[in-house]
């Protein structure tokens, strides 16, 4: 739903397969003893979170699993970030998901965590990485058959809070000699609720709404991978992923009060309400394809690498949005038609070569040829006071914005990375990136045609060093530093005006340029458990919306405010944090501990008064204000039984009060439990989400002009889920192939 852009800036019967149970006694013995390996460690320039080795995933899915996993944390159950980031980009062997941000969640959340090998995290990925800002990656690494046969799962969940939802997901793993497939089907129907109070205003004049979102949707999607060997040294892959979203009667329900001064009686207030009843149905869908091709060069694990992806997005969003008197007799109603198709073609080459003297040179290059189409058109209806339509002026009011956005990205890059003894390492490396870009938007309004061509053509040299530092066999040291770009999003682009109410919207911006972002990092890490984590990143030029206020007059001469989102460039924005943790199995692995604790200092620095787009001058919003907050993380696991059946999981996080751009953010936090049970081949599982219901999001901002703005967000995260999963097959595992798409930079400029 589109309302949900205000706090975009904060924070998806039994089947039994007899084929290869002879080996299941032989699995389950070897699971006895994996619980002894090293669950989590450090490796280079990454955290490894061996998953297979670790109680915590089977009857999980996937986005649970995230959750658990050290560095990782979500405030709002749909977005994971890594600790000191703004951002997690989620690759899955090795190559980025292409999936817009809500359908990825969907995914993670439909997909089994049986599926998962393990789990590594790049808190600063190195330059062959093409990642943007100081966004860190999670990369999720799919089990693999290591002999002939076929396994998989199936999972069903049922999900209460205000509503009820269900999902269900079957996944399959199937090997034959050289051939490797592995397949998910997902799906689900909820409605996603959300409760607001809007609050703002400048003087005397002020604005409240409150009221309710209901958000149907049905979601459908999956995956399909398929690996065969060519030779000994070569293989060919492909792979595909599609996820389709219906989201029809979708409805915003406010009640709207202004206060405004009298014209007629000095120093008197008037106060009228109004009812804003929107109507939204929109669906879209996302596929992608790609083929890969790899080549081992030597023993020493020199390899070519090629990768040719095809991306397409398409969203087709229509609404109805109506403001009606205290009576509900309408009085204006807008309509908006708001397309989005995206077409990629990419391409990326990389080659990997490496020496005997653990010497190791990378160089590659990618291309990415991406066009969008955007073709708004809003028409404005006017009623008198009985509710008729307007005779005088029948004809709607008419504005049409038909948006194309080409762009081609070139990239390439050189790493050297070198091993000089048993206790240090470094790694080194710079990436260069060619962005053209033109945007033209074709644009009507009030019978008036106009024409505007945005060009944007920059060159970025980003380089990257980090090494590592083994202390001795319990201390290890680590730093990184990284400078990157945030290009906008796709939909951030398209100069389209979302409508809340009548004095309320959001503005999307083609003039928007990318930003840049300088990250580093310092790690210690004792006995592969015990970390502390110094991270600094400065934004400059960052990519936010900002609340914008102004007073008008209306057409009966009485003074209201407007409030009005604008996604623009907003000054610079520094970020720092340490943090201390620690990921450990105690009490004979009774207990598995994984807990994160510090503190995060923030300081703004941003002045904006006109919308960039039409050129409306607003009152000065500034924001150069610094925060510091305290952040805390903890997920448990307690084994209940010594047959290790019975699993209790105590989740909890807490993070303190902080200045964000729309104003300050108060502090969130929630206790999740769940308890699970392991019967053969069955996963029970019982999940209960911010049980004193505290995740509720509140951001208010006072401005030394005077001006007022509150937001109060209730997403109902508090909820009970039940889940039954089934493991079929040979569930014996191997470290799949790591495979990089050539499409990397599109899945997080999607919608």
């Amino acid at each position: 739903m589109k309302t949900t852009i205000l706090i975009a800036a904060i924070f998806f019967s039994g089947l039994t397969f007899a084929q290869e149970k002879k080996d299941s006694v032989k699995t389950k013995s070897i699971e006895g003893v994996t619980l002894t390996k090293q669950v989590f460690k450090k490796q280079s320039d990454r955290f490894v979170y061996d998953v297979a080795a670790s109680p915590v995933a089977k009857g999980n899915t996937t986005f649970d699993l995230l959750k658990q996993t050290p560095l990782l944390s979500t405030t709002d159950d749909k977005t994971l970030k890594i600790v000191g980031k703004n951002n997690a980009v989620i690759f899955i062997n090795g190559r980025k998901t292409n999936m817009d941000a809500e359908s990825l969640t969907q995914f993670l959340k439909n997909t089994p965590a049986e599926n998962i090998q393990k789990i590594e995290v790049i808190t600063v990925p190195g330059s062959e990485y093409q990642v943007e800002a100081s966004d860190g990656i999670i990369n999720i690494i799919l089990k693999k058959k290591m002999s002939n046969g076929t396994s998989g799962n199936m999972r069903m969940s049922n999900t209460q809070n205000k509503y009820n939802a269900s999902n269900a997901s079957f996944s399959v793993n199937y090997r034959k000699d050289k051939l490797g497939i592995n397949a998910n089907l997902s799906g689900g129907e909820n409605i996603q609720p959300q409760s607001y109070i809007l609050r703002n205003g400048i003087g005397d004049v002020k604005n409240e709404s409150v009221g309710n979102i209901d958000d149907p949707n049905k979601n459908i999607g999956g995956y399909l991978n398929i690996d065969y060997q060519l030779t000994e040294k070569s293989n060919l892959a492909l792979s595909w992923n599609s996820w389709a979203n219906k989201s029809y009667n979708s409805t915003i329900d406010l009640y709207n009060t202004l206060v405004q001064p009298d014209p007629k009686h000095a120093g008197q207030l008037l106060t009228s309400h109004t009812w804003t009843k929107n109507k939204e149905d929109a669906r879209n869908y996302n596929n992608s394809v790609n083929l890969n091709y790899e080549i081992k060069l030597d023993s020493l694990g020199s390899k070519f690498n090629v990768n040719a992806a095809y991306l397409n997005y398409k969203r087709f969003q229509f609404s109805k949005n109506n403001t009606l008197n205290e009576s509900l007799t309408p009085i204006k109603t807008i309509t908006q038609d708001i397309p989005q198709i995206i077409n990629n073609f990419s391409g990326t080459v990389d080659y990997i070569q490496k020496f005997k003297n653990d010497f190791t040179v990378s160089v590659g290059g990618n291309f990415n040829k991406t066009k969008t189409d955007n073709d708004t058109k809003n028409f404005t209806y006017f009623f008198k006071d009985d509710g008729s339509l307007d005779s005088v002026n029948p004809n709607p009011k008419s504005d049409f914005n038909h948006f194309i956005y080409d762009e081609n990205i070139y990239g390439v890059y050189l790493t050297f990375e070198k091993k000089f003894s048993d206790k240090f390492s470094g790694k080194v490396g710079a990436r260069y990136e060619i962005t053209n870009s033109l945007g033209t938007a074709d644009s009507w309004k009030d019978g008036v045609e106009s024409y505007q061509q945005i060009d944007r053509n920059y060159n970025n040299l980003l380089p990257y060093l980090s090494f590592n530092y083994a202390i001795n066999d319990k201390n290890n040291l680590s730093y990184s530093f990284s400078s990157r770009m945030r290009r906008p999003s796709f939909w951030e682009l398209n100069p389209v005006k979302n409508i809340i109410t009548e004095d309320n919207y959001t503005q999307n911006n083609p003039f928007v340029k990318a930003s840049s972002t300088y990250n580093q990092e310092l790690t210690y890490m004792y006995k592969n458990s015990y970390f502390l984590i110094l991270n600094h990143t400065y934004e400059k030029d960052q990519i936010t919306q900002v609340p914008l206020q102004k007073t008008y007059m209306d057409k009966d001469n009485m003074e209201r405010v407007r409030l009005a989102y604008i996604r623009t460039n907003f000054g610079d924005k520094q970020e720092m944090s340490a943090m201390v943790g620690v990921q450990k199995s105690l009490f004979k692995q009774y207990l598995t501990l994984n807990f994160n604790a510090g503190v995060q200092h923030n300081i703004n620095n941003g002045t904006l008064d006109t919308d960039p787009t039409t050129g409306e001058v607003f009152d000065t919003y500034i924001n150069n204000r610094k925060s510091t907050s305290f952040v805390v993380t903890s997920n448990n696991t307690l084994r209940l039984d010594k047959k290790k059946t019975w699993f209790l999981g105590v989740n909890f996080f807490y993070v303190d009060k902080q200045q964000i751009e729309l104003g300050m953010l108060k502090n969130l936090m929630s206790l999740d439990l769940s308890i699970k049970k392991n019967w053969n081949d069955w996963t029970f599982a019982v999940n209960v989400n911010d049980v004193l219901r505290t995740n509720v999001v509140e951001i208010e901002d006072r401005q030394d002009n005077g001006n007022y703005n509150y937001i109060k967000n209730d997403m109902y995260r508090r909820s009970l889920s039940v889940s039954i999963t089934y493991n079929f097959g040979n569930q014996k595992v191997k470290k799949v192939r790591d495979i990089e798409s050539a499409s990397d930079a599109i899945k997080n400029r999607t919608r």
